[in-house]
């Protein structure tokens, strides 16, 4: 099992390094630091000294790749490449365009994206499990027919009309929540609970369907059969052996939202004001500093492999030949 995880460690590094050196691309040749200035200064005849002075001020001046005008190793610590993209290996994610500290902003600001975050992968992979298992324990019924209804019902709803609905009826008309805003400490919770449940019930119809899938074809196996030939009722071989056998896609399904944990959710934390990384990207789209932007998707890939090797690692734990391949 060390053998295995190690291998997957290794694989991460090339993984990462194909990152960071596609958005190096993106960020500073296919949109260049002259670019990136222009936009920056928002005036229709911008004079090239002031493009000057605006890379100059961020160290966006300097060469890309190569220095021929320095000695030594500062032919290569001397370039934008190594002092705006190595970093980031290291997790030093420098200075904004407007002169704020990004690994800062992103300790305070990762807090907020939990509290939303990991309430709303928890209780809707509760919900949407317990609501897949009971449509396949009354399967051909109709009440799985009405299951099935309702989830497509529910999944054709743009995710949108569930926040602006759930401000509308449950903060403005019922007065429950308030409609956004957020707070330290406990005083929190009241801000979290809307946008929770809102997370939450606007999953279930494509969640829901997914795990009756998944249980569906599970159900209709050998060992499944054989356990129903030794006595056992529908309900416990459901929960003793087709959850469990149903672990690996589980878990895969599960890891594609494990960055979200960190990075918040654009839309959601921008319509209820949250502090949170998605707002904080927002933000920063709009206001054009790449340097958040640049750091913030190669800190959404790191969690993001970093989510893979952990299912990797789970993936032992449920199926032990896994280990074998």
């Amino acid at each position: 099992m060390t053998q295995y995880i190690i291998r997957r460690f290794l694989y991460a590094f090339p993984l990462l390094m194909g990152v960071n050196i596609l958005t190096f691309v993106l960020f500073f040749i296919v949109n260049s630091p002259d670019d990136m200035a222009r936009m920056q200064l928002g005036q229709k005849h911008v004079t090239e000294q002031a493009v000057e002075n605006w890379k100059q001020q961020r160290g966006y001046d300097l060469p890309l790749l190569w220095n021929a005008k320095v000695q030594g190793d500062e032919k290569i610590t001397k370039t934008i490449f190594y002092q705006k993209s190595v970093g980031l290996f290291l997790f030093r994610f420098g200075i904004s365009d407007s002169g704020r500290n990004i690994g800062a902003d992103i300790q305070e600001r990762m807090w907020p994206s939990l509290a939303v975050a990991l309430p709303s992968l928890i209780v809707g992979l509760l919900v949407n499990i317990s609501f897949a298992l009971m449509m396949v324990l009354f399967r051909n019924s109709y009440l799985e027919h009405a299951g099935i209804v309702l989830c497509v019902i529910l999944m054709s709803v743009s995710s949108l009309f569930y926040i602006i609905g759930g401000q509308f009826f449950i903060a403005k008309l019922l007065r429950l929540v308030p409609i956004s805003g957020y707070d330290d400490g406990m005083a929190a919770v009241k801000f979290l609970i809307l946008p929770v449940l809102i997370g939450v019930f606007s999953g279930i119809g494509s969640g829901v369907r997914w795990y009756r899938t998944l249980f569906l074809e599970e159900v209709e196996k050998d060992y499944v059969r054989t356990a129903r030939a030794k006595g056992l009722t529908e309900t416990q071989t459901l929960f003793r052996h087709v959850l469990r056998n149903a672990m690996i896609p589980i878990l895969t399904g599960v890891v594609v939202v494990l960055p979200l944990l960190f990075m918040g959710s654009l839309i959601m934390e921008s319509f209820f004001s949250i502090p949170g990384l998605g707002s904080y990207t927002i933000d920063a789209i709009n206001s054009q500093d790449f340097a958040i932007v640049r750091a913030m998707v190669f800190l959404g890939s790191v969690l993001y492999v970093i989510g893979l090797l952990l299912t990797d690692i789970s993936y032992t734990i449920v199926d032990p030949r896994v280990r074998l391949s």
